[in-house]
């Protein structure tokens, strides 16, 4: 997400205020759990505020609430998400049902991803 006014504040903000996904993946990504890899939750990648990002392999998660299938918010995530693959990063993105009720299978595809990656 960005926002124009006190970035600091709103990812502080953010980060204090998780979703119950966001907190269930971060569980599962946190502190090098997913093969090692260091991930941070609402730190800046490029002018945006990610769900969660991998510095190492310009790697950006999305879990994307309700709010998302709205089409203003649609046309704004695609927009986003065109200027940060521009910038070199890849992003991925779930819904929130798929981080609450198939953890494992977002983490496969992630795995995957990165395996891709490499």
């Amino acid at each position: 997400m960005f926002m124009a006014g006190s970035r600091t504040s709103f990812a502080r903000a953010q980060r204090q205020t998780p979703s119950l996904a966001d907190t269930r993946l971060w569980d599962r990504l946190r502190g090098g759990k997913l093969d090692g890899l260091k991930f941070r939750r609402q730190h800046t990648a490029d002018r945006f505020f990610p769900d969660f990002a991998c510095y190492q392999l310009r790697l950006i998660l999305e879990i994307d609430g309700g709010v998302h299938q709205r089409d203003d918010v649609i046309l704004r995530d695609h927009l986003r998400q065109v200027e940060l693959e521009a910038s070199g990063w890849t992003v991925l993105r779930f819904t929130d049902v798929e981080a609450l009720e198939h953890p494992d299978r977002v983490i496969a595809a992630i795995r995957q991803h990165v395996t891709a990656l490499h």
